[in-house]
């Protein structure tokens, strides 16, 4: 029994409904080759990310919301520095990842015939492929649209970024695998057929409909006379990925280019000057921090065994560094940093030798507030309590009294409004 007509439906499903003569198998294997290489370096980055935060880690854990407790296997590998590791990383997925855009808009443009095939699927290993295809259509769609919206901070999705990221870049990531080892042979007879790079040489005046798709679908029955040539689109959407590069670029490596970066909310310069203006990302009343909680006597920082004031924290001994702080969103700033190394703060505390480092927040409870220091994270040298930044004392945006600065991690876990530190093996 039919289950479906034999006829397709009107519309985008009829054949002749598509007349563009550039779609074709090499139009498609050229936009997702250069894809590939750009999604492929934008997923390398997102879960070397994922591993900086280290959700599986002690508090660190409170970012998947899902776990009551940190697994048992937590990996010591994101290391405590060199200070611009996390801020290259993070760069290149935010940065790479707007730059795919374009490419994936014309990658969807090139097969969207196929999206349209009738009948839907002729086979079970059709419909797996089609599956597949529609499994990293949507994660692609997904990711990209969820990242768009967190280097904005705007988050007007109700579930937790990081989580659903992180599953989303599996899908999409075991997705893209099948379907590149399905669609490699197609591929490879593209550019036998038709060569690499030959195709783009050709001009508007020979530019024509490519040979008939042996898969079908692709290639239009009746095309349109050409209007671009396959050069022509390439180069439409690299100029669209070089404008969104240049749009957002600056906020990750600064000098000329920051003021360009008006993709990011967060702007140098947007305070007036002075030691203490470079982005945040929360300030204090947002993250419900008063003035009472850090006036002079109110705060002592909690090392469990002894409390120390403000005061009798500038009495230590300072170390000043130049670090970043380097943030999910792929915008990065970099400051002068005065503070107490968090090595000594452990010999303080009795625990020279301790393994790991809670740090917990005046902020009010929520996701976020507290952070898991590795070893090799707080005994790193330039790993500060920081105190002050440029010279003078952290204002409250920035986390007055305290707060804390590692090389190499993301800004996340660079706890502001540090209450306590608890050093444990």
């Amino acid at each position: 029994m039919r289950l479906l007509p034999a006829q397709p439906p009107p519309g985008p499903f009829r054949p002749g409904f598509w007349r563009s003569p550039l779609r074709g198998p090499w139009l498609t294997s050229i936009l997702g080759s250069l894809l590939l290489i750009l999604t492929t370096i934008t997923a390398v980055t997102g879960f070397l990310s994922h591993l900086a935060y280290n959700p599986d880690l002690g508090m660190n854990a409170i970012i998947d919301p899902s776990r009551d407790v940190p697994l048992p296997f937590a990996l010591d590998f994101w290391p405590g520095g060199p200070s611009w590791l996390y801020r290259l990383n993070q760069g290149l997925h935010v940065n790479v990842g707007l730059v795919a855009i374009p490419f994936l808009l014309f990658k969807l443009w090139s097969v969207i015939p196929r999206l349209f095939a009738w009948p839907p699927a002729v086979s079970p290993a059709q419909a797996i492929e089609r599956l597949s295809i529609a499994l990293l259509v949507s994660s692609a769609v997904f990711l990209f649209a969820t990242g768009i919206f967190n280097t904005s901070y705007d988050y007007a999705f109700q579930f937790n970024f990081v989580v659903a990221h992180y599953y989303a870049a599996v899908v999409f990531s075991a997705s893209l695998v099948l379907h590149v080892a399905i669609k490699a042979p197609i591929i490879r007879r593209a550019y036998r057929e038709r060569g690499v790079l030959k195709p783009l040489r050709d001009d508007l005046a020979h530019t024509r409909r490519e040979p008939e798709d042996p898969h079908g679908g692709l290639v239009a029955p009746e095309p349109d006379e050409p209007t671009i040539t396959r050069r022509g689109v390439l180069l439409f959407a690299g100029g669209g990925s070089l404008a969104l590069l240049i749009a957002n670029v600056g906020a990750t490596i600064g000098g000329p280019l920051r003021p360009l970066a008006f993709l990011q909310p967060r702007r140098e310069g947007a305070g007036g000057g002075g030691p203490g203006d470079f982005p945040v990302n929360k300030t204090a009343q947002s993250a419900g921090i008063t003035p009472g909680q850090v006036a002079a006597g109110a705060y002592a920082l909690d090392l469990g065994t002894r409390q120390l004031s403000r005061q009798e924290l500038l009495a230590l001994p300072q170390r000043t560094a130049k670090l970043p702080i380097a943030c999910v969103e792929g915008w990065s700033s970099v400051q002068e940093w005065t503070g107490v190394p968090l090595a000594e703060l452990a010999r303080l505390a009795g625990a020279p030798d301790a393994e790991q480092c809670f740090v917990e927040s005046l902020q009010e409870r929520g996701i976020l507030r507290e952070a898991t220091l590795t070893r090799g994270q707080f005994t790193a040298d330039d790993a500060l309590l920081a105190l002050k930044v440029n010279g003078e004392d952290l204002t409250m945006d920035h986390g007055f009294p305290a707060r804390v600065i590692v090389p190499g991690l993301p800004g996340v876990h660079n706890t502001k409004w540090v209450a306590k530190l608890t050093f444990r093996s």
